[in-house]
C-alpha cells in the first residue's frame, strides 16, 4: 500500500496540457497515486524551457516534418524543470530512492526504458523509447498541482535548505554541465560560448570551475553578459556591436579558440563557430534548433578536422550538481528573473519567447 503524508490526496488537480502547438490548456484532471515504486511529488516550481517554447510554437522536432515523425504524444501536461516535496511514496520506493515523506525530490528528465541497446549499454540518456517529462503521456510533467515519478525514474533527494528559486535550476544547470563535460576543457584553453541564456549561463558557471585560460561568452544581450561576467566570464562580446570572429583571431595569434560551445538555438552561430575555433578544436552543438542549420562541410573535416560533440541531456550531473549548489560552488545568483503562478503559464511561455529583461521563469503552482 503506497504511504501518502496527506490524510488524502486530492481527486483532481491543476495541470497545464499540452494539445498541440499554441493549444496549451489549464485543466483540472486526476491526481495520480502511486504504485509500487512510485513517488507523488507536490510541485514547488517548474521552469520554463526554451524547448517548451519551441514546442509551443510548433518546432518540426516537436510535431514531424517531412523527414521525422512528431515527438510529442499530446495530450500530455507540460515541463520538465521540476521541483517538489514528497507527499506519498509507493511500496519500495521509500528504500530504492532513499526518500521520506516530506523530502525535497527531482527526477531527471528521461525515465529510461531499462531494455534498449542504449540502456542495456549505460548510455540510458539517448535511451530509444526516450521518455521525457512534459512530453510523452508515460512522463507527464511538472507544470501543474502533483505529479508522479514514475517505475525506472531517476530520482534524488534535494537538501531542504536549498532555495526554491536554486534549486528549480537543478535539471538546466545538469544539461550545462553535461555540455561543459563534452567540451574537455583543458588548462590554457581559450573557451568560447555562445548564448548567455539560462543554459550558457549554466555553462558559465560550469566552466569557471574548469578554470580555463580565458572564458569568452557572447550575446545579443548587453544585460545577459553583465550576468555572464557575475558568473566568471573573462571577456564578452556582443555579435551586433563587433566582428567577434576577429576579435578571437586577434586575441589567439590567428589560430582560433580552444572550445566553442553553442547555446543559441540559432543557426548563424553554428556557422560563427566554425569560422572562430582554430584547427583540431572541440566544437560543442547543445542547442534545439526552430530550424536546419546550413554549413561547409569542409571546415569540419578537411579545413580543421575538428571534434564535433553533440550535448544531451544531464547524465551522471544531479548529483554533482546538488551538492556543487548545496556547497556554493556553483554560482547561479541572478538566473531567475521571474516567478508567476501557474495560471500564469501562457504569460511565462511568451516572456522566454520574447526574451527581453527574461532569463528563467519559474511557474509556482
Amino acid at each position: 500500500m503506497p504511504t501518502t503524508y496527506l490524510d488524502q490526496l486530492p481527486k483532481t488537480m491543476r495541470a497545464v496540457r499540452c494539445h498541440g502547438p499554441e493549444d496549451y490548456r489549464l485543466e483540472e484532471i486526476h491526481t495520480p497515486h502511486p504504485s509500487s515504486g512510485e513517488v507523488v511529488i507536490k510541485l514547488d516550481a517548474c521552469g520554463v524551457c526554451a524547448s517548451d517554447v519551441k514546442c509551443f510554437i510548433g518546432a518540426p522536432l516537436f510535431w514531424g516534418d517531412e523527414t521525422r515523425t512528431g515527438y510529442v504524444q499530446a495530450p500530455v501536461t507540460a515541463g520538465h524543470e521540476l521541483i517538489g516535496t514528497v507527499v506519498a511514496l509507493g511500496e519500495g520506493a521509500g528504500q530504492m530512492y532513499g526518500l521520506e515523506l516530506g523530502d525535497r525530490a527531482i527526477s531527471e528528465q528521461i525515465v529510461p526504458c531499462g531494455i534498449c541497446r542504449y540502456c542495456q549499454t549505460g548510455r540510458y540518456w539517448l535511451c530509444a523509447v526516450h521518455d521525457i517529462y512534459g512530453f510523452h503521456r508515460y512522463t507527464q510533467g511538472g507544470m501543474a498541482d502533483y505529479m508522479l515519478f514514475p517505475a525506472r525514474s531517476l530520482n534524488y533527494k534535494v537538501p531542504i535548505d536549498l532555495p526554491i528559486d536554486k534549486a528549480a535550476l537543478i535539471e538546466p544547470i545538469a544539461c550545462s554541465m553535461h555540455a561543459v563535460e563534452r567540451s574537455q576543457i583543458s588548462f590554457g584553453d581559450v573557451c568560447v560560448i555562445a548564448g548567455a541564456g539560462t543554459l550558457g549561463l549554466g555553462m558559465v558557471a560550469c566552466a569557471r570551475l574548469k578554470n580555463p585560460g580565458s572564458l569568452v561568452v557572447i550575446d545579443m544581450h548587453d544585460d545577459r553578459l553583465e550576468l555572464a561576467r557575475s558568473l566568471g566570464a573573462d571577456i564578452t562580446l556582443n555579435p551586433g556591436k563587433g566582428d567577434v570572429v576577429q576579435i578571437i583571431q586577434d586575441m589567439t595569434d590567428g589560430y582560433g579558440c580552444d572550445v566553442y560551445i553553442e547555446a543559441t538555438g540559432f543557426p548563424d552561430a553554428v556557422n560563427q563557430g566554425l569560422r572562430m575555433i582554430r584547427k583540431g578544436g572541440n566544437f560543442v552543438e547543445f542547442s534545439v534548433m526552430k530550424e536546419p542549420t546550413t554549413t561547409d562541410w569542409t571546415i569540419i573535416g578537411d579545413s580543421k578536422e575538428l571534434n564535433i560533440y553533440g550535448a544531451h541531456l544531464g547524465p551522471g550531473c544531479y548529483p554533482k550538481v546538488i551538492d556543487y549548489l548545496h556547497r556554493g560552488l556553483l554560482k547561479v545568483d541572478g538566473m531567475v528573473t521571474h516567478e508567476l503562478p501557474l495560471e500564469k503559464y501562457l504569460e511565462g511561455i511568451h516572456l522566454v519567447h520574447a526574451g527581453k529583461n527574461c532569463l528563467k521563469v519559474l511557474l509556482r503552482p
